[in-house]
């Protein structure tokens, strides 16, 4: 059980570290499009849709990796005058409603790329590029999500076991 949860969290921590480049490959088109549009007077016709669909894969699929790292906002002002247990009881309870969510994301994941993909959706732009692998990213970023959410359920109970204390 361990190799798995070392597993998934490996997964998510490479798959993480890979998607945080696209920050950067969405800030130089952003800036092409600049430099294009007010030096040479010649915008492009496909650098605004595409960073949009960039940054919303990087948004979705940098969830798990945010999650691993304890990045995601919390309400640590109340929670921390709780005991450790009744903070784990709380953390319990969010990802409880993160697991919820990455289901039900899932599923609807799911339906929103097949419908893309059996009607072989394009983009309104002229160039025409397909949109169903953004669909797709929903999904995986989803999965990845709710993977990295059983793994912290799993390791916050354990931590009951262990009497750990903060």
């Amino acid at each position: 059980m361990k190799t798995v949860l070392k597993a998934i969290e490996s997964i998510t921590n490479w798959s993480g570290k890979i998607v945080s480049y696209l920050v950067w490959i969405g800030a130089i088109m952003l800036s092409w499009e600049v430099v294009a549009r007010y030096w040479f007077n010649a915008p492009t016709v496909w650098a605004h849709g595409y960073s949009q669909r960039l940054f919303g894969t990087y948004f979705i699929l940098i969830g798990a990796f945010t999650l691993l790292r304890g990045g995601h906002v919390r309400v640590d002002l109340i929670t921390s005058r709780f005991s450790f247990k009744t903070r784990k009881l709380f953390d319990l309870l969010n990802y409880g409603f993160l697991i919820l969510w990455a289901v039900v994301l899932i599923r609807e994941g799911w339906l929103f790329f097949l419908d893309s993909w059996s009607m072989r959706e394009v983009d309104e732009m002229v160039l025409a590029h397909p949109v169903y692998p953004y669909k797709f990213m929903l999904l995986l970023g989803s999965v990845l999500i709710l993977l990295q959410g059983v793994v912290s359920v799993i390791e916050t109970i354990a931590s009951f076991g262990k009497g750990e204390t903060e």
